[in-house]
């Protein structure tokens, strides 16, 4: 099946001056421009494109790539706004709508705003909403402790950062778990940590269980932090100096600095350790 807003691999109907017309199935042929229509996908006889609608509300298919697709998330930038909504940059010459009745506040130009990507049933268009909630944890959460998922950065918050899960759900990355500065919109991969009894989700960056930060580990860390990011000792310097300054043995301490280093919190300097921003 065709789907509008999605990537299809399409077949050749035909081929005119304006470019080739493709088999949409249900949704009947759909043009390429001429300018997407390569050698190769000659060729070929078929092609990967993204389906959307034109500024005249015909079906085309083009092999650029949007910033977002049907039913992801994204933060995108208002180019202008008319009487009947906000028109986003989303990679494609035509704009992406969000109508008033799904903007939270009147969007302004120039400004980015988180949306969700979805088609109205009604015209068969791409529209984006700002509400994301109406689109976030209508299911039930069905992951595992330790199970790998793609997130998406979404808001820091006082606890740590919100980010949206697999484009369904949302779960929390608690301050004190992470250990690099997180960028909104930014993807990484990530892991369940918990999913509580009211069906919150706790999350972290790295697997649970594995080259764990501990609590040597987060007592150096903790020092680190309260000396600007830098300490001039290393796993080089004397057990004395070790365990003046941490009251641990030097082979305790090369063990949670070298998990520490494997996990790209902290790096090595000629003269000590500096934590990674």
């Amino acid at each position: 099946m065709t789907e509008i807003g999605k990537y299809n691999t399409l077949n050749i109907v035909r081929e005119t001056a304006n470019g080739a017309y493709l088999d949409g199935e249900e949704l009947g042929e759909i043009l390429m421009p001429a300018k997407f229509v390569s050698d190769e996908i000659k060729n070929s006889g078929k092609a990967e494109v993204f389906v959307y609608t034109d500024s005249e509300d015909r079906l085309v298919a083009t092999t650029e790539q949007p910033l977002v697709k049907v039913g992801e998330f994204a933060c995108l930038t208002v180019k202008a706004v008319t009487r009947i909504g906000a028109f986003l940059d989303w990679g494609l010459p035509k704009d992406l709508l969000v109508p008033f009745s799904e903007q939270n506040a009147k969007m302004q130009e120039g400004r980015e705003y988180w949306v969700y990507v979805y088609v109205d049933l009604l015209t068969k268009r791409m529209v984006a909403s700002a509400k994301l909630n109406k689109f976030l944890d209508n299911t039930p959460p069905a992951y595992k402790t330790g199970d790998e998922v793609d997130l998406i950065i979404w808001e820091e918050t006082d606890l740590g950062y919100r980010a949206i899960i697999n484009q369904e759900h949302t779960g929390m990355l608690y301050k004190n778990q992470v250990f690099r500065t997180l960028e909104s919109g930014e993807r990484t991969k990530g892991y369940i940590q918990k999913v509580r009894d009211d069906e919150k989700i706790d999350l972290l960056l790295d697997k649970p269980g594995y080259e764990k930060v501990d609590a040597i580990s987060q007592q150096i860390l903790d020092v680190l932090k309260g000396n600007r990011g830098f300490i001039a000792v290393s796993d080089k310097s004397s057990p004395d100096m070790i365990q003046a300054m941490f009251g641990i043995s030097k082979k305790n301490f090369k063990k949670a600095v070298g998990a520490l280093y494997k996990q790209r919190i902290i790096d090595f300097e000629s003269d000590g350790i500096r934590l990674i921003k």
